[in-house]
């Protein structure tokens, strides 16, 4: 790859840390914000990742950003759907066997602990709601817990511990970072141009519109019953023009829970820089538009370069 992890550190600084949180296909934003930092100087001491955040972090540590970028880079709306191994039968709609198996080819049986990067990924254990710091152990195994998505992806087992999403407890992972010894943690919020949320509508009700008379149901053959059936369970997964599918309410809930746990935690605990690509035209399963997310994390990272520098001057 391109030396990532070794490129040269500005002299006299203090420890740097770089907490990259959750968003899904916006996380390719993640590698045009490590790009342009090191072009400008600046490589992380430490790397702390929640979900895609993870998995950019774990691939920079491990050497093989190259690598991640030129597959994102390559993605099409049919590639994506190729990874997409769908399972009825496990605790999560998607496998995510053909993702894993990809990630497997690049980063093997590197361990966490022989990365030359201080390198942590953020998942949640289920049932109990702990967050949980992956800091030891296969890198591959760390990024796929810190992803799963639930209801997406089924759980992870590490070390005892069935694991799944760390964005549902910290989305950007400043805490982490902090405790991981960094003086200084420059934050990568892919959602904080999310605008209009949160708003409160004080005066909503029913009205005319919320009446939708209901068809009479049509006799059926039997072949026919079963391909009307298929249909609409096809129909209430993917949705329609009338009404949100499953995968849609699942997404956009877990969005808005991740947006608020987001605001609530930076106000306790804020970074001394935050990095805030203007993502808001990219999709959660936008992933074939990662060059667009690499520019836009790229035109960020160097918009906040003076902040940056400041920062690492000021604690020095």
């Amino acid at each position: 790859m391109g030396g990532e992890a070794s490129a040269p550190a500005m002299a006299k600084r203090p420890s740097v840390a770089l907490a990259l949180g959750g968003g899904a296909a916006r996380g390719f934003a993640h590698i045009g914000v490590l790009r342009a930092l090191a072009a400008k100087g600046i490589t992380p001491d430490i790397i702390v990742g929640t979900s895609i955040g993870a998995v950019v972090g774990g691939c920079f540590a491990g050497g093989v950003l190259d690598t991640l970028e030129e597959w994102a880079r390559s993605l099409t709306v049919r590639g994506v759907l190729g990874y997409l191994d769908v399972s009825l039968s496990g605790s999560g709609l998607i496998g995510g066997n053909r993702l894993a198996s990809h990630l497997e080819g690049a980063l093997a049986k590197t361990m966490i602990e022989n990365l030359p990067i201080r390198f942590a990924a953020i998942a949640t254990e289920v049932r109990t709601g702990h967050e949980i710091w992956l800091t030891h152990g296969r890198v591959v195994d760390a990024l796929r817990a810190s992803y799963a998505l639930p209801g997406i992806f089924a759980p992870v087992r590490i070390g005892g511990r069935w694991l799944v999403d760390g964005a549902l407890v910290n989305p950007v992972p400043v805490s982490a970072a902090r405790a991981l010894g960094a003086r200084v943690v420059i934050a990568v919020n892919l959602n904080a141009d999310q605008f209009g949320r949160g708003i409160t509508i004080s005066n909503h009700g029913s009205d005319e519109s919320d009446e939708t008379p209901a068809e009479p149901p049509k006799p059926q053959s039997r072949i026919g019953a079963f391909f009307s059936t298929e249909r609409a369970l096809k129909r209430q997964f993917l949705g329609d023009a009338l009404r949100p599918g499953l995968s849609t309410v699942m997404v956009d809930a877990f969005n808005v829970m991740q947006d608020r746990i987001t605001r609530s935690r930076l106000a306790g605990d804020p970074p001394d820089v935050s990095i805030n690509p203007r993502l808001g035209r990219v999709g959660w399963f936008d992933f074939h538009r990662a060059d667009e997310a690499i520019r836009l994390g790229e035109e960020a990272a160097n918009k906040a370069f003076d902040t940056v520098s400041e920062a690492i001057t000021a604690l020095a």
